[in-house]
């Protein structure tokens, strides 16, 4: 409905209340619905699964239409992000939210800082999603706010263009609203768990589930070491728990993102059940480690197998872990991507132990021979030191070709002494192009940052730390914050606009008319800011 349908239709109704309602005004009403449009988290659901099935369709036509997210650890970050982007790009299209477990357990956890091991509530993932969401809702309504004052002042001044021109721009207002890919782990339990918690998610707003083929109560960072997986069997179990998720809510175009972390995991907890001959359990086992067996009194509690014909055994650690063959971490994967875009998944995450496009090409060109559409999103990690990466990367490249690389330490190429070099500059240039590239080459279809909130949350507080107790005392936040505030234009420069007020002063005009007392008349400091 347009601006004036909204209006008009609240009239109708106030008028049909015989005279009682009449202290209600119709374009309060109005204005109060454009700006709370989700009433709740499945609206969100709904609205984003849309996004992204549709963002998915532009990828397939062309690679680049690719997409990308940040990682956000709470709402005000998340809000900070999106009115970043519609202030410099005019749009939030194709940008989207990440929400990472591990910053949830490192930062929002009751038991306090935690590592990335499923330790923290399950309760705080879909806590995070909601709080998410009632800031990019607020940023709407006080955007919305700003442009009803404006109209206000227009419709004062008797300048009927510029109230043209302004509900035109409210009636084809953009949302802060984008799409979230929750992180659910390794689901935190067994596939019932996995449903209970996916409902919470959904019920919150999330579209987008990611899930992890490790085994819940071991589950590890995907870049530290000790990572053990499940079956497939059992990892298949969990992705049908949140389609049942979303189709009982109503989201029937739910995104399930299925993460393989077999690339770095040489170990697995169960043998998987196998019918028959080539059956995926069957495939499972035979990327075991195994020995044969030919001495039946060596064996002491040991698990054996048939392996073509022969008893054989698989080698089994001291913590009940079994261990694979060595070099089958890229086999496993296409095959575990394979299996689930097969059964029900709609998009692939490769976690890999450095940012290398052939690395992930290799896998996507074998998997994209059975699934020809398969997508990625990808990890661009913080845990990778993509300077250093590219380098060695340019600096092999250069080897290779007979270009003279004498003046290279290919160890030591993180050092500063290397940043004014070409080597340097061909590497940053990689870096740049480095998701655009990827897109194009390797199927990636979504680009984020787990944890960049994180980072430059420490970075810029020890920036400022620094500066305010040290010889610059209040000079340090004056100059390194505040006005690099004005300057940009940083919308939370006027923080009481940001947190609300002005909002607040709307409603209490609405609800008492020229008796409300409000907080933003001459004497509110904010108007320090007006310029």
């Amino acid at each position: 409905m347009t601006y004036q349908d909204q209006i008009a239709g609240a009239d109708t109704l106030i008028r049909g209340h015989n005279g009682t309602w009449d202290g209600i005004d119709a374009e309060a009403v109005a204005r109060m619905r454009l700006q709370n449009r989700f009433n709740t988290g499945l609206d969100i659901a709904k609205y984003t699964a849309g996004i992204m099935r549709r963002d998915m369709a532009a990828y397939d036509a062309d690679p680049a239409n690719y997409t990308q997210s940040l990682g956000c650890w709470h709402g005000f970050i998340g809000q900070q992000k999106l009115i970043s982007i519609k202030k410099h790009f005019g749009s939030t299209k194709g940008r989207y939210l990440y929400l990472s477990g591990w910053m949830v357990a490192a930062l929002r956890s009751d038991f306090g800082p935690l590592p990335d091991q499923s330790m923290h509530e399950k309760t705080s993932v879909p806590a995070l999603i909601e709080e998410l969401y009632t800031f990019l809702k607020q940023a709407d309504a006080r955007e919305l706010g700003m442009m009803f004052r404006d109209l206000d002042k227009a419709r004062e001044a008797g300048n009927e263009i510029e109230a043209q021109r302004l509900i035109h721009a409210i009636d084809g207002y953009e949302t802060h609203v984008v799409p979230i890919i929750a992180d659910i782990d390794a689901g935190f339990g067994n596939a019932e768990a996995t449903y209970l918690l996916a409902k919470k998610m959904i019920e919150a707003g999330a579209c987008a589930l990611q899930i992890e083929n490790q085994v819940s109560d071991e589950k590890q960072c995907g870049h530290q070491d000790g990572k053990v997986t499940v079956p497939h069997d059992d990892f298949l179990a969990k992705v049908r728990a949140c389609r049942y998720a979303f189709l009982e809510l109503g989201v029937e175009d739910g995104i399930i993102v299925t993460r393989t972390d077999s690339l770095g995991a040489g170990l697995t907890k169960q043998i998987a059940y196998s019918k028959e001959a080539g059956d995926i359990g069957d495939q499972y086992n035979a990327f075991l480690d195994c020995e044969e067996v030919t001495d039946l009194t060596a064996l002491r509690g040991d698990v054996v197998i048939e392996r073509d014909g022969k008893l054989v055994r698989p080698k089994r650690l001291a913590s009940n872990l079994f261990q694979f063959r060595e070099g089958t971490g890229a086999d496993r994967c296409v095959l575990d991507c394979i299996t689930s875009l097969q059964n029900g998944a709609d998009l692939l995450w490769i976690e890999t132990e450095k940012p290398h496009i052939e690395q992930i090409a290799s896998m996507v060109d074998r998997i994209r021979e059975v699934v020809p559409d398969a997508k990625l999103v990808y990890n661009n990690s913080p845990s990778f030191n993509w300077t250093l990466n590219f380098r060695q990367q340019v600096f092999d490249a250069w080897a290779e070709a007979g270009k003279d690389v004498s003046a290279y330490d290919r160890a030591k190429l993180m050092s500063v002494d290397y940043d004014a070099t070409p080597l340097a500059a061909e590497a940053d240039e990689k870096i740049r192009t480095f998701q655009r590239d990827a897109a194009a080459r390797a199927g990636i279809f979504h680009h984020l940052i787990t944890l960049p909130t994180y980072h430059t949350a420490a970075l810029s507080t020890d920036n400022l730390a620094k500066e305010y107790f040290g010889e610059a005392g209040m000079l340090g936040y004056v100059k390194g914050v505040q006005r690099q505030e004005i300057r940009q234009g940083i919308a939370c420069v006027k923080h009481q606009n940001m947190s609300g007020s002005d909002i607040g002063d709307d409603h209490k005009e609405y609800f008492a008319g020229e008796a409300a007392l409000k907080a933003g008349g001459v004497h509110n400091t904010m108007n320090q800011f007006a310029a």
